[in-house]
């Protein structure tokens, strides 16, 4: 039986209760989830690489199902070197929608194979992002129930007075 392997690719800085939900309910339709966090050079983060994935690997540490990988370069060839031929990416709203769109068309065009599902987020999430979530944290606000209570807990220490 072939497995159904999905990517679920992004720059977690810092993973949410939105990015769970995503992950959480494509479980529901692939045998193994790959969480491949990505160097985006276009961002400047808040985590370095190793905290982002100690957070993920936290927040989903009862997922046997779920690895959780990194990868620089073109999510495609990484794909391939996986065997997975699903990406996965959820949208919040009509505005996410543009962006994503072409780069499921170029990741088709590149291999022909590979395929992109883009699911909603549920609605307690829909407007829910993590540059938010950092804003909020910055200053002094509640983000409980936002994010995972690791990533609450990380984000303390990062905005806490010397």
């Amino acid at each position: 039986m072939k497995r159904r392997i999905a990517v679920y690719p992004g720059s977690f800085d810092p993973i949410t209760n939105g990015h769970l939900d995503i992950i959480l309910r494509g479980l529901k339709i692939f045998d193994r989830l790959i969480v491949a966090v990505a160097q985006n050079i276009h961002k400047k983060n808040l985590f370095d690489f190793d905290e982002r994935l100690y957070l993920i690997r936290e927040a989903l540490k009862d997922y046997p199902q779920i690895e959780v990988d990194t990868f620089d370069g073109l999510l495609i060839h990484y794909m391939e070197s996986k065997g997975a031929r699903v990406v996965l990416r959820g949208l919040r709203a009509v505005s996410d929608f543009e962006n994503e769109f072409q780069l499921a068309q170029m990741n088709h065009t590149m291999n022909n194979e590979m395929e992109t599902l883009f699911m909603m987020t549920s609605v307690r999430f829909g407007y829910l992002s993590s540059s938010i979530v950092k804003e909020v944290a910055s200053l002094g606000g509640k983000i409980e129930g936002l994010v995972p209570a690791c990533v609450e807990q990380a984000l303390g220490r990062k905005f806490s007075s010397p």
